[in-house]
């Protein structure tokens, strides 16, 4: 019995193992194409400075070689994330049942059209941050933003909105294996629509009339579209 348990418990290991290789494989392969096409996707992270009157200067002699650097690294997360969400399904199906189980592709495809819908959305949403961020510069001071800070500031806001709306594939599977339920969530509304908020204000540092406020609806009305789909689907 002991030997038994011993070995599964390293099969497990060695299948993480594995699936963890896949995707260091898959970011990297991903990661020198974004390495490649780190001038065009700095000459679109550019354009929601034109209307703000900053410009992008260099500091270091390296530092466009770092932001090359950051860029391919962050596009190759985003290219490997069907892999990433595939192998990390993948892991956790054995521990499945078979009705769970074919939920696999569809949460999947749910979660890869919700990342690209919250970066996409974080790109509308840049020249508002950057425009309040801006508002508060000394009078007299010019406006002259470092590469790399600009760089690290305009991906991270595009990573935070991706990830932010991962949340109902979160919440429907907390669901299906029974730690949260319709009756828990819709009795909790109020608490819901509170942390929304404070997650949409954190997120965007920019115009809270806008940006924050059109974050926090989008992020709302996705709650209730997923508090509808564990009504209907998920047995209590």
């Amino acid at each position: 019995m002991t030997d038994d348990a011993t070995m599964s418990l390293l099969e497990h290991l060695e299948e993480l193992r594995s699936r963890i290789i896949v995707i260091a494989i898959a970011v990297i392969v991903a990661a020198v194409a974004g390495f490649f096409l780190a001038d065009p996707i700095i000459t679109l992270l550019r354009q929601p400075l034109e209307s703000s009157g900053a410009e992008l200067i260099q500091t270091g002699v390296g530092e466009a070689f770092g932001v090359r650097l950051q860029l391919a690294l962050m596009t190759g997360v985003a290219l490997a994330m069907p892999v990433i969400l595939y192998e990390i399904w993948a892991f956790v199906t054995p521990g499945l049942t078979r009705p769970e189980r074919r939920l696999v592709w569809p949460l999947l495809i749910a979660a890869v059209l919700l990342f690209t819908a919250g970066i996409t959305l974080g790109y509308l949403m840049i020249p508002l941050a950057v425009g309040f961020l801006l508002d508060f510069g000394v009078v007299g001071v010019e406006q002259l933003l470092g590469l790399a800070d600009y760089i690290g500031f305009v991906t991270f806001f595009l990573l935070a909105f991706g990830l932010a709306l991962q949340f109902p594939v979160i919440l429907f599977l907390l669901a299906r294996v029974g730690i949260l339920s319709y009756g828990y969530l819709s009795s909790r509304r109020r608490y819901v629509i509170l942390l929304i908020a404070l997650l949409a204000v954190v997120i965007t540092p920019g115009d809270i009339v806008v940006s924050s406020a059109l974050l926090g609806a989008v992020m709302y009305g996705l709650f209730e579209i997923t508090l509808q789909l564990i009504r209907f689907t998920v047995r209590r």
